[in-house]
């Protein structure tokens, strides 16, 4: 009886149908990294604020004075009293009350010495020049509240993590297709909700939904990619990683454009409720069919497959080799209950974490310094193309560990010479930090297929979501390391990037080749696998099967 990848090479492994697929898929990629990166211009700093004085508002009704000039009189006295004060986190210890008049509240400025005025913190009744601008001004994230800007961040990614383990094991448990569209109908709505909602709690709850299925869009729509071509096509692994890329490069171009930041929410979730439509066109992977003992539905997707390729099947194939053991659902102890299985496990987690580490934390320190926000932005999406590239041009003619090695320690030594670079040669400096963003950015686009390719079909999902969701973790983690540390010694981050980036690239070099390597199926075809230095089997003999009928 035919294997499945038998039967995927004679119904074609990269043709119209897949190619129309992974064409619908890759858009995901764009809505992900939108999400992911959007509280740049969602939580964007107001341009001009400051703090009202209880009972403001009725008096300047009442006197009939424009918004500057109740400014004018809110802030002038108080930077006339105490230069070091702006007004928009300190206010005049006074309260314009309704006794009071137009007259005798200038009589009384007039009359007082501006250096006796009293000042109060301010705790709440900001007026902004753009209050619907961004969820700062919204909810007032300014001065003592400005923490609950990075509580945001830290909520997505908190969904994220989530997601990686609920919606990786739902995958699968359930299927690719419908816990995929399952989750583009979750970010539609939660997306709504955040644009809309009433207060911060609110938009935190739902942010964070948000954030847990839009990881289960992007880790299930990645996962079906890979599992319906052929082993010399996964190479579209990466090239879906573009996709991610253009969305950082439009998002900008949509900020500018979208003045509020609801609109911008609104912008980068309702694309979500489109792809439900890939219902009628997206099939189940068949892959995850034939572990699930659904060899009939296998076969029939296969033929539509083969259809649309222009091609048909042979008649014998009308039965597909699938595995004789139990189904069971997928667990922790699955992927390191045996010693090759646990290897790739730990080493993949690390890598991930490194990964994700390394490249916020570069993000953060060389992304956006000044100038114009939206320009600064596409030019820092633009520096990770020329990432992808690469790897389309190394990574099927040496393989995948070379490639996965160098550029982390390539990224650890652009950090540690970056660290000790002097300022006075800022374009030199400049130059090897991109060159550490370069190779951080490749690495993190070959641990997404390499964790792929090194978990069988059963556990792939799972495995995925869970390597990935210490990705989360250091992004979590990475703002907190990188401006701790900076108080200590600037460059003092950088030093920790270097070594976490070379321990990374020497662990990977432990991690099987897989290059033209058909997908795993088993735990079995995983074990017998061998290291980067050893031997490398393109086949694989499949124990313990029978047909289905």
């Amino acid at each position: 009886m035919p294997s499945f990848d038998e039967v995927l090479k004679e119904a074609g492994e990269f043709g119209r149908f897949q190619k129309r697929v992974f064409f619908l898929l890759c858009q995901t990629g764009i809505t992900f990294s939108s999400l992911f990166a959007s509280v740049v211009f969602l939580g964007q700093a107001p341009d001009d604020y400051w703090c009202r004085i209880p009972a403001a508002a009725e008096l300047s009704e009442r006197c009939g004075w424009t918004l500057e000039e109740e400014r004018n009189f809110t802030v002038l006295p108080l930077r006339l009293g105490n230069r070091s004060s702006s007004g928009e986190c300190e206010r005049l210890d006074v309260s314009w009350d309704t006794p009071a008049s137009c007259t005798s509240l200038l009589t009384c400025y007039s009359n007082c010495s501006t250096g006796n005025l009293q000042l109060t913190t301010c705790h709440d009744n900001w007026v902004y020049k753009n209050p619907h601008s961004s969820i700062v001004s919204e909810y007032d994230l300014v001065c003592g509240n400005a923490w609950m800007l990075d509580l945001s961040q830290a909520i997505l990614n908190l969904g994220f993590l989530v997601g990686a383990f609920i919606l990786g094991y739902a995958a699968d448990r359930y299927g690719r297709i419908l816990i995929y569209l399952l989750s583009c109908l979750g970010v539609g709505i939660c997306g709504i909700v955040v644009a809309f909602a009433p207060n911060f709690t609110v938009f935190l709850i739902f942010r964070f939904l948000q954030g847990m299925f839009g990881k289960g869009t992007w880790m299930t729509c990645y996962v079906i990619v890979t599992e319906i071509v052929g082993s010399d096509q996964r190479i579209v692994g990466i090239v879906i990683q573009i996709f991610f890329t253009l969305g950082i490069m439009i998002l900008p171009g949509i900020a500018y454009l979208v003045p509020t930041w609801q609109g911008i929410q609104l912008a980068i979730s309702l694309p979500n409720f489109f792809f439900l439509l890939y219902y009628w066109v997206v099939p189940e992977s068949p892959r995850w069919l034939l572990t699930r003992k659904k060899g009939e539905k296998a076969l029939k997707i296969m033929h539509n497959i083969a259809k649309h390729n222009g091609k048909c099947l042979s008649p014998h194939y009308s039965q597909i080799t699938i595995s004789n053991k139990e189904v069971s659902n997928p667990s922790f102890l699955d992927l390191v209950r045996t010693p090759q299985m646990r290897r790739n496990t730990f080493i993949l987690m690390y890598a991930w974490f490194a990964s994700a580490l390394i490249y916020q934390g570069l993000v953060m320190r060389l992304g956006i310094v000044g100038g114009n926000l939206y320009l600064d932005f596409f030019i820092s999406g633009a520096v990770e193309l020329p990432a992808a590239l690469l790897i389309l041009v190394t990574i099927d003619r040496i393989g995948r560990g070379l490639p996965f090695a160098i550029s982390n320690i390539v990224a650890g030594i652009a950090c540690f010479v970056t660290a000790f670079l002097p300022e006075d040669v800022p374009w030199l400096k400049m130059t090897v930090a991109t060159l550490g963003r370069l190779g951080i950015t490749m690495a993190f686009e070959i641990v997404y297929l390499v964790n792929t390719e090194l978990y069988p079909t059963t556990l792939r999902n799972f495995g995925v979501s869970l390597c990935s969701s210490l990705c989360d973790l250091g992004g979590i983690i990475a703002p907190f390391l990188l401006f701790r540390l900076a108080t200590v010694w600037l460059e003092l981050p950088l030093i920790i990037f270097s070594i976490l980036a070379v321990v990374c690239g020497l662990l990977v070099l432990l991690l099987p080749e897989t290059k033209g390597i058909s997908l795993p199926e088993t735990v079995e075809d995983v074990e017998q696998l061998s290291s980067h230095f050893g031997k490398c089997g393109k086949k694989r003999k499949r124990q313990d099967t029978n047909s289905y009928i």
